[in-house]
């Protein structure tokens, strides 16, 4: 017995804006099935022990650390500013 049927592979390709044919119906409906049963598989196992995890490696911090440096010179960063004045830099206002 299939766990989804063909009305319901119909139905989420209507969701998902695809046009499918009876044939292809038939074809993800299998497909799926397997899918489903897969998954009802992995709920059998005794997870109880398991620490939750959000990657599969213990991944680390792999910046640099955040320290404050010297910037650039001033002259350095208003060449490439379209407009400034007074040593800042003029940008269009955006409230009135």
């Amino acid at each position: 017995m299939s766990r989804i049927s063909k009305d319901e592979v119909k139905h989420v390709a209507h969701l998902a804006r695809l046009a499918i044919t009876e044939e292809e119906a038939g074809k993800f409906q299998k497909q799926l099935d397997a899918i489903i049963t897969f998954a009802e598989q992995l709920n059998e196992l005794d997870t109880d022990n398991i620490a939750p995890t959000s990657h599969v490696l213990d991944m680390k911090n792999v910046l640099r650390e955040d320290k404050p440096g010297k910037g650039l010179p001033l002259d350095e960063v208003l060449k490439n500013a379209p407009d400034h004045k007074d040593g800042q830099i003029r940008v269009p206002a955006i409230i009135e």
